[in-house]
């Protein structure tokens, strides 16, 4: 038996090939409401061949850092991803972090397919399509795009030269769910065509922002999802489904979102520029978010850590207040991509959002109360596989999915 170690980490060459799904912001309700309203036969059928237990992602619990932790079996603290948006070290900018420089850890992928292997990997969108892509070489054994972007891919940057001829799909709208179902309807078109021996899908969670578990919209999306599942099954696939991260309401009784807006806060104790809010899950696609979740990190310049740390305490809603070198230990971060201080927010409720300063953010595109991620409350994920495990972690983390597919799985 081939085994290939990757950051540390072992993994079995899979006896079929293996198909790792990451659902975005999949909270386990999602899949439970849907097989009880019997919108999801053929996941009823995988679970009761298989496995459906229940894992935690890495906190911050933000799609990168969770995506990245998954494709190189690793934590934050390893392979360097901890947001989608920091202050660069280097120049003192505040940048994105879907350059592929940010990546300090080899992938799974690339691991295996200088081994030999075949992969295949789609992704909705394409920010973390270049990030989990580094290091393949498309020289006819991968294939990696996104929903995104698949009328711009070229055999030279993504091993396929029409992903929508492949799929039989136009380019989806960014918010939408179709952005989605174009990652399984190719997972199944490269399933049978490209023959990987390693696939990752993985989706976007537009609709788990939008819609809570039972609700028309989560349930047409869980019903689409559970078509192409069928059709990976019987392709005679391994497949292990995990979550990048939860989604829970973040929104008071009269719909409104429930921010600290934490910038203002500690500009009126400190002043102006003394202190910087930084929110990791700050991307491109604020609009279902308004780029408001469960986790910041605030710089200092000049005051007090611990005075900075004991005014954010005071606020409502507030999980955890570290220290830089406490809380990247705690949550298994890089010290030196974090600020001085870490804060996890959700409350009793887990309701709670942090915000910079109210002028800041446009809220004008929430057209549902807001639902959000970020903290301890979104860290529960699903992991389910279609055939039983043998000797598996008792304590799983969505970043164990490959080692489950590749050395935890019992032969029929």
């Amino acid at each position: 038996m081939k085994t290939i170690t990757v950051n540390g980490r072992s993994y079995n060459w899979p006896s079929a090939p293996l198909v790792v799904i990451c659902c975005d912001g999949s909270e386990p309700a999602y899949m439970e409401v849907a097989m009880q309203a019997g919108l999801m036969p053929n996941l009823q059928r995988i679970i009761a061949r298989g496995e459906n237990r229940r894992g935690h992602s890495v906190i911050p619990s933000f799609t990168n850092p969770n995506n990245l932790s998954i494709v190189t079996g690793r934590p934050p603290v390893v392979h360097g991803i901890c947001g989608n948006y920091l202050i660069d070290p280097a120049t003192g900018q505040e940048t994105m972090m879907n350059d592929p420089k940010w990546l300090r850890a080899p992938t799974i992928f690339e691991a295996f397919q200088k081994a030999g292997a075949r992969i295949a990997m789609v992704t909705a969108k394409d920010k973390l399509r270049l990030l989990l892509g580094k290091g393949l070489v498309f020289d006819g054994t991968a294939v990696a795009f996104s929903s995104e972007k698949a009328d711009k891919v070229t055999l030279a940057e993504n091993g396929i030269a029409d992903a929508c001829a492949l799929v039989g799909m136009g380019v989806p709208d960014v918010y939408s769910a179709e952005l989605s179902e174009f990652v399984f309807a190719a997972g199944v078109k490269l399933l049978s065509g490209f023959r990987p021996d390693l696939m990752y899908l993985s989706t976007t969670d537009y609709v788990q922002h939008k819609y809570a578990p039972g609700s028309d919209g989560a349930n047409r999306f869980y019903a689409m999802m559970d078509r192409y599942l069928g059709q990976l099954d019987a392709a005679g696939a391994i497949i292990v489904i995990v979550a990048d991260h939860g989604m829970k309401d973040k929104h008071l009784a009269s719909g409104e979102p429930d921010v600290l807006y934490l910038q203002d806060v500690l500009d009126k104790a400190f002043g102006s520029g003394k202190t910087k809010v930084i929110l990791p899950i700050t991307d491109p696609y604020v609009v279902h978010h308004g780029a408001l979740g469960s986790f910041a990190t605030v710089y200092a310049y000049g005051p007090e850590v611990s005075d900075v740390m004991a005014v954010i305490a005071r606020q409502d809603g507030i999980d955890a207040v570290l220290d830089r070198k406490t809380g990247c230990a705690r949550y298994e971060l890089p010290e030196d991509r974090m600020g001085d201080v870490i804060v996890v927010s959700g409350g009793p409720a887990g309701s709670k959002v942090i915000g910079t300063s109210r002028e800041k953010h446009d809220l004008s595109g929430l057209d549902e109360p807001l639902r959000s991620h970020g903290g301890l409350t979104e860290q529960e994920i699903p992991v389910i596989a279609n055939r039983k495990f043998k000797n598996a972690p008792e304590r799983l983390r969505n970043f164990d999915a490959f080692a489950l597919g590749c050395n935890h799985i019992m032969e029929s």
